[in-house]
C-alpha cells in the first residue's frame, strides 16, 4: 500500500476453532493501519454480523459449522455485505473452489505466517484480490480443468468464446492477463498503462462478465485461453 489510509480496514474473523480465532485477531490487531471490529464462530454468525457491522472485509474460515464457509461467502458476497478473503488447510481444497465460485476475492492458506496474512488483507482491500502466489498457476489450471465459472448454469458446460464480444480489445488482454495471475501493478507494466487504468477495466470487464471477482475472471481466461496479448 502506498501512504496511510484515512480509515483503518475493518475486518470480521470468521473461524470456529477460538483458538486459532484468537491468533488470527492477535496478528491483525498488531497492524495499526487494521482494525477488527467481531468474531464469528460459525457461518450463520459471520453473515448475521457482516450484515450488522459492514466490515470491509471478512476473513473466513472454509469449514465451519451450522452454515459452511463456501454458503457463508455466497451470501456475504452476494448481498454486497464486504469482500472476502477464504482461509483453508489446503491449497486445492475442494472447498475452496466452491468458495471461489462464490465470489470470494481470494484465498490464503492457513499456515500462512503473519506477514503474508496482514499482506492478503491489505490486498484484498485495496480491490486486488488474491490468492498464494506459490499455487497461483496451479490453482488456476485445476480450477479450469474441473469447474465452470459462477455465470455457467449447467455443470461441465464449456465456456463459450461468444461471452467475450462484449469486450474492447484492451478489456480481452486485461482479461488474459488476469488468466495468468497478475496483480494491478504486473498487468500494467506488461500491457504498458498506468496501474489506475487497469483497475478501470478489471471492473468494466467483471461488470460485463457478470463475474463476481478477478479470480472468476482468471478462471474464465484460462478455460478460453486468452493471453494477455492478441
Amino acid at each position: 500500500m502506498t501512504g496511510a489510509p484515512t480509515q483503518p480496514i475493518r475486518v470480521l474473523v470468521a473461524e470456529d476453532q477460538s483458538a486459532v480465532r484468537a491468533g488470527l485477531v492477535l496478528i491483525l490487531r498488531s497492524a495499526p493501519d487494521i482494525e477488527v471490529v467481531g468474531e464469528a464462530a460459525d457461518g450463520e454468525e459471520a453473515v448475521r454480523l457482516a450484515r450488522e457491522l459492514r466490515p470491509a472485509l471478512v476473513l473466513m474460515d472454509l469449514q465451519m459449522p451450522r452454515l459452511d464457509g463456501v454458503s457463508a461467502t455466497r451470501q456475504v458476497v452476494s448481498d454486497g455485505l464486504a469482500d472476502v478473503l477464504v482461509l483453508t488447510t489446503f491449497d486445492l481444497d475442494a472447498y475452496l473452489f466452491g468458495a471461489l465460485r462464490a465470489g470470494a476475492a481470494g484465498f490464503l492458506l492457513k499456515d500462512s505466517d503473519a506477514t503474508a496474512l496482514l499482506t492478503a488483507v491489505r490486498t484484498v482491500a485495496s480491490g486486488e484480490g488474491l490468492i498464494s502466489p506459490a499455487v497461483t498457476r496451479r490453482l488456476l489450471a485445476e480450477f479450469a480443468a474441473h469447474s465452470v465459472p459462477a455465470r455457467h448454469e449447467r455443470p461441465g458446460e464449456a465456456p463459450d468464446p461468444a461471452v467475450l464480444d462484449v469486450l474492447t480489445p484492451r478489456e480481452r488482454e486485461v482479461l488474459g492477463a488476469l488468466g495468468r495471475g497478475l496483480s494491478n501493478a504486473d498487468v500494467a507494466v506488461r500491457l504498458e498503462m498506468a496501474e489506475a487504468t487497469v483497475k478501470t477495466h478489471v471492473s468494466r470487464l467483471l461488470a460485463k462478465l457478470g463475474l463476481r471477482s478477478r479470480l472468476q475472471a482468471a478462471v474464465l481466461a484460462q478455460e478460453l485461453g486468452i493471453d494477455a496479448r492478441p
